[in-house]
């Protein structure tokens, strides 16, 4: 019994140890499993962390190369901005569809093979013929409120309307000195005065507060003679001029970056950049009072042909004293407004008050199905204008400037109107406007887009 009882305690004790080790075993494969299993969900983890940082940065790589612009001469342009709107009215509420983003490309233009086989018509210049005079100075109109100088003057609605009328006349048109004040605005040094009024053929652009990057005209494009007989300027003011100097822009000592010859400006008349770019675009008459013709391009393009071969095409051929470019996207002044206000290019009572005004005073909605429609366009695509400096253009400009000046800045709202009534106040004395394809444009220039944080071009 005493072997028995030994015995059996000893079996007890034997399986209780090899039930220990056997949970051991388990517990050990268990843990084993537990780990194996955590080492497996952190690889997991970032084996998919990887993937999806490469799918974000494919995707980014696409985005960057196929959802933005693509401004190639010669290839597509993309605007993001120019899709066209349709409203409908739905439950009561106005809905905006957007439709997809047109593509825009240049055309070919058969100019003059050299400068060598053009000549200037004879009696190219006879146009309708009046002489204009511009206000210098003016008196204060009424001693009740503080006088204030403004570049543009203080024009009475009267003395507006009477600057449309095609006659001798003196109106405003910028650089209005007040009473006891030297300057409104826009002061140049005089040794740059001396040599603007020397320009007889002029190619012009300017960038103010650092929006843009200096972009030099293609050398190689432009002939022996025009490099000698056309004045190329860029007007800059004193903040701008410093940091294309970093960008590796900098004057030689007869002042010129490349083809530009510098000018600095000082005083701008504007707190609004954008205004004060107007000064050079539409008053070239005034700031070069001896030129012939002048040529506006925006700081974002490039010039790549020969300024005389532009004027011969655009001018000379077709009989015209100004030309410019419809939109490629928008050719009703409506559109151009909803554009302007979707975008919040400006304020939208503002806008809406011009709008408002121009429609009260004859501005109607163009039909570009009436073969007798004054214009192929009512929107301009304003960044590239070719002038003639005869009567009726430099009128034309001023008139354009002042209502720039007295309502938005948003010049495409002002030219149909501004055109528009010229003609209608006017119907014995023609302005010959050539409102030329936007792909024509396209094929002079190569574009770019503004600064806005950007890679500065390289220099041509």
């Amino acid at each position: 019994m005493a072997f028995y009882s030994i015995m059996t305690n000893s079996y007890q004790r034997g399986d209780t140890t090899g039930a220990v080790a056997k949970s051991s075993d388990r517990s050990e494969s268990i843990l084993r499993g537990v780990r194996r299993g955590r080492r497996f969900g952190r690889i997991s983890i970032k084996r998919f962390s990887i993937c999806f940082l490469l799918l974000a940065a494919v995707f980014s790589i696409y985005m960057v190369a196929f959802g933005l612009k693509v401004l190639f001469h010669g290839e597509k342009e993309v605007d993001i901005s120019s899709s066209t709107e349709v409203q409908q009215k739905a439950f009561g509420m106005d809905i905006v569809k957007q439709t997809k983003s047109k593509k825009h490309y240049p055309c070919k233009i058969a100019f003059a093979k050299s400068v060598e086989y053009i000549l200037e018509p004879k009696d190219y210049l006879n146009f309708t013929k009046f002489s204009l005079e511009y206000i210098d100075e003016e008196e204060k109109h009424s001693t009740k409120v503080p006088y204030k100088p403004r570049f543009a003057g203080h024009q009475t609605i009267e003395e507006r309307e009477k600057s449309f009328w095609a006659t001798n006349q003196t109106l405003h048109c910028g650089f209005v000195k007040g009473p006891g004040y030297p300057s409104s605005g826009y002061d140049l040094d005089e040794k740059d005065k001396i040599f603007m009024n020397s320009c007889v053929v002029v190619v012009s652009s300017c960038i103010f507060g650092s929006s843009d990057f200096l972009r030099r005209p293609t050398s190689k494009q432009i002939s022996e003679y025009s490099k000698k007989n056309v004045c190329f300027v860029m007007f800059l003011d004193k903040q701008t001029l410093p940091k294309l100097s970093l960008e590796g822009h900098i004057p030689d000592e007869s002042g010129h970056i490349g083809l530009w010859r510098v000018v600095i400006v000082r005083n701008l008349p504007y707190e609004d950049m954008r205004r004060t770019g107007k000064v050079p675009k539409f008053l070239a008459h005034r700031l070069f009072p001896s030129s012939r013709y002048s040529i506006w391009l925006d700081s974002k393009m490039r010039l790549n042909t020969d300024p005389m071969v532009i004027i011969e095409y655009f001018l000379w051929q077709t009989g015209s004293e100004y030309a410019i470019s419809n939109h490629y996207d928008r050719h009703c002044v409506s559109e151009e407004v909803l554009q302007n206000k979707r975008l919040n290019k400006y304020n939208h009572s503002a806008i809406d008050e011009q709008f408002a005004f121009y429609q009260s005073d004859g501005l109607s909605e163009c039909d570009l199905s009436d073969i007798h429609t004054p214009l192929p366009s009512y929107v301009p695509e304003g960044s590239f204008i070719i002038r003639a400096h005869t009567p009726m253009s430099n009128l034309f400009s001023c008139l354009w400037f002042n209502e720039v000046d007295h309502f938005t800045s948003r010049d495409q709202l002002s030219f149909a109107y501004t055109y528009l009534k010229l003609r209608r106040m006017n119907p014995s004395r023609h302005f010959f406007l050539n409102m030329f394809k936007d792909c024509e444009r396209r094929a002079l220039v190569k574009l770019f887009r503004h600064r806005e944080d950007l890679s500065p071009p390289v220099a041509a």
